[in-house]
């Protein structure tokens, strides 16, 4: 059970619309639920404007989600974006393994992955990217992917303070974290 409950079926018109277009007819996950459950923060959530696809292809986007929610141990979100992209995000088993257990220089990933990967380290240790970083990542990506992986790693690490900090339960159908 979540520190802060969810809101539960019938939902109001708006928010049953709004979980909707987000989850393309899926139920709602526990996560859309409890921020939901805030009108301001529901609001501010889905003002981020990060859950469309943007500039990042969608395999170069779950790297960067996938590899910010292991960061910060938020096996909650990590599971639900494994579950649901990685196989069209024709992430490997490997690589998905990586995101959790291996760093930047892992072999499964590509020059310009390893450079993304040890971008979302960097940001998530010191909330910067050193010249060198920067320069490693824009020789893979133009400024708008750059800006998109900056805003990702940010938004997706309020996501994880969100789910950890209300310690949501896992998603039963998400994948869990692997185990060394």
């Amino acid at each position: 059970m979540s520190r802060i409950a969810g809101l539960e079926p019938p939902y109001a018109p708006e928010i049953q619309a709004q979980f909707d277009r987000i989850m393309r007819g899926a139920p709602p996950l526990m996560l859309f639920r409890v921020v939901a459950s805030n009108a301001r923060a529901w609001e501010k959530f889905r003002a981020g404007s990060l859950l469309d696809r943007g500039p990042l292809s969608l395999r170069e986007r779950e790297i960067v989600i996938d590899r910010t929610c292991a960061r910060t141990g938020c096996e909650y979100e990590w599971g639900v974006h494994v579950a649901a992209f990685a196989e069209a995000a024709h992430l490997t088993a490997e690589q998905v393994r990586a995101t959790v257990l291996e760093g930047a220089a892992a072999p499964c990933w590509s020059p310009g992955e390893q450079a993304l990967i040890a971008a979302v380290d960097a940001l998530h240790v010191r909330a910067t990217l050193s010249d060198d970083e920067f320069k490693a990542l824009s020789a893979h990506y133009d400024d708008a992917k750059i800006f998109e992986i900056i805003l990702l790693c940010g938004f997706y690490r309020t996501v994880s303070y969100l789910a950890n900090g209300l310690d949501l339960p896992l998603e039963e159908k998400a994948a869990r974290f692997p185990v060394a």
